[in-house]
């Protein structure tokens, strides 16, 4: 008797053993109840991106965590002026990070970016709304970053002081020859109360943009192409009808205060500039009208053909949770995080029909042609490898380029200057190892 209700009991125990095996949670009745366990197992990740960029990504998380509610992403910033430096220093050291965005050729040296191709692949991700940029991001044949969005060049231009003048506005397909006579036309006066036809930031970018806008690379071994665009900058000072490069640093004159005080026709700069331009209309620091066309282009190639430079969410070797940090760098980049994006004002690394309409909006902001910045052909700035940005652009272009600015030396004689001193302070260094992904 007491052997049968032994193994009753037991047997009891065992068939409540297995039922609770079987099941991860109990019905009573109609009502399911399911236990803590079954629910997926929350992740937290921490990321840290542009400041420019922040609101913007909490919002776009708002609606990424209605599909991944277990995902849980802290969103973090750095001054602007220490973003890099002190982000690489923060990677370095081992500090806590799974995500990060910025210029993905300022971290390809840390060793610390995870290659996405096998999570692309795996998630089937679509990349065709990148454009070339997919391809141009990549290093040796790896992708370690995916652009949120980019910032290309495009001319901006006072309607207000063209039909004072009674010239016609720039056009869409202008030649720099056009520019250049287009800016001579519309320069008058002298002194303080002079009108500059146009405006040339003091940035390297603004004359090798047209060696880039032929295909050639700053980095490449015969750099001939580059010596039209820095010639064509000290011509138009020679003209008077842009600021020369002497006075723009003695003055400290930046391109968004100068436009803005009403005496430049046309300024030549990237995208960022219409939020800078929105901005000043709704403090009511500007009244008069404005508009953009597409930059001027050499002889020979296509009109609205631009610079584009990718700004890209990356994320680290070191995370945890590589598969859900892929899932937000993924959800971001991609159709849905690209709509809160261009709502925003930027300009998306992912580009599709209903993402353009969202960018260009109902026409009641300016400018009027926005549309040309979602219809052009690109070129990346520069290619992004380790060293490019920080030696090259910011170092070797910029310093040859003032010393032929200032009459220290001949345009043939930068240029020289700048091929010698791309092999020794870049290639020796970088080249034998990175290798850029294609246009």
């Amino acid at each position: 008797m007491k052997k049968s209700l032994k193994l009753g009991v037991t047997g009891t125990l065992l068939l409540g053993l297995l039922a609770g095996c079987g099941s991860a949670g109990t019905t009573t009745g109609d009502k399911n109840t399911t236990s803590p366990d079954a629910k997926a197992a929350q992740v937290n990740l921490k990321a840290t991106v542009l400041p420019d960029d922040l609101e913007t990504f909490k919002t776009a998380y708002a609606e990424f965590s209605k599909e991944n509610p277990n995902i849980q992403v802290q969103f973090e910033t750095i001054p602007q002026a220490q973003y890099y430096e002190k982000l690489r220093m923060q990677l370095s050291s081992g500090e806590d990070m799974d995500l990060f965005g910025g210029t993905m050729d300022v971290f390809l040296d840390t060793g610390i970016l995870e290659p996405l191709d096998d999570y692309v692949k795996k998630a089937n991700v679509d990349v065709s709304g990148f454009g070339p940029l997919y391809d141009a991001l990549k290093v040796n044949d790896k992708v370690f970053g995916l652009p949120y969005r980019k910032s290309n060049w495009m001319l901006f231009y006072n309607k207000t002081l063209f039909d004072q003048a009674g010239v016609a506005y720039p056009k869409a397909d202008m030649t720099w020859n056009d520019f250049r006579e287009l800016a001579k036309k519309m320069t008058k006066g002298d002194g303080s109360n002079k009108v500059y036809g146009a405006f040339v930031h003091p940035w390297a970018q603004t004359w090798y943009m047209q060696g880039v806008q032929t295909g050639a690379s700053i980095i490449d071994k015969d750099l001939s192409a580059f010596k039209k665009g820095l010639q064509f900058r000290m011509d138009m000072e020679k003209d008077g009808s842009i600021m020369g490069w002497a006075e723009q640093i003695t003055t400290s004159a930046h391109y968004n205060a100068a436009f803005q005080k009403g005496n430049i026709a046309m300024n030549l700069i990237g995208d960022w500039h219409v939020a800078q331009l929105r901005q000043a209309e709704t403090e009511k620091k500007i009244s008069f009208d404005w508009d953009v066309v597409p930059v001027p282009h050499p002889e020979g190639v296509a009109a609205n053909t631009s610079l584009a430079t990718p700004v890209s969410l990356m994320v680290s070797k070191n995370s945890k949770h590589k598969e859900e940090a892929f899932k937000v760098v993924q959800f971001m980049t991609g159709v849905k995080g690209a709509k809160q994006f261009a709502a925003k004002g930027f300009l998306t690394g992912y580009i599709n029909d209903d993402i353009r309409k969202t960018y260009i909006g109902d026409g009641s902001l300016k400018p009027k042609n926005i549309h040309y910045f979602v219809e052009q052909k690109e070129y990346p700035e520069y290619p992004l490898l380790p060293g490019v940005k920080n030696i090259l652009v910011n170092s070797v272009y910029k310093q040859e380029g003032e010393m032929a600015l200032t009459g220290a030396q001949t345009v043939d004689q930068a240029i020289q200057k700048i091929g010698q001193r791309v092999a020794s302070e870049w290639a020796d260094k970088y080249a034998k190892d990175y290798k850029a992904g294609k246009k």
